[in-house]
């Protein structure tokens, strides 16, 4: 679960990245469209994998399962 979980952080570090690049200036050039794009695949491939992997359905899972079992 650490492997996604820094994945996770990395990917988002990046994003934050590039958003700065962007908004940085007026308009962006068709290589700055492109390595958005890139980007944004590779977010959202590696956010696919760590949500369909077996370590967050467990984990998950377990969350539930103690949020069901408390004693209040």
């Amino acid at each position: 679960m650490g492997h996604g979980i820094r994945a996770l952080a990395e990917v988002r570090a990046l994003t934050a990245r590039l958003t700065l690049l962007a908004t940085d200036e007026d308009g962006m050039s068709t290589a700055e469209y492109a390595i958005g794009t890139i980007a944004a695949a590779a977010f959202g491939a590696v956010l696919y994998s760590v949500v369909t992997g077996d370590s967050i359905v467990a984990a998950l899972t377990n969350i539930i399962d103690k949020a069901l079992n408390t004693a209040v």
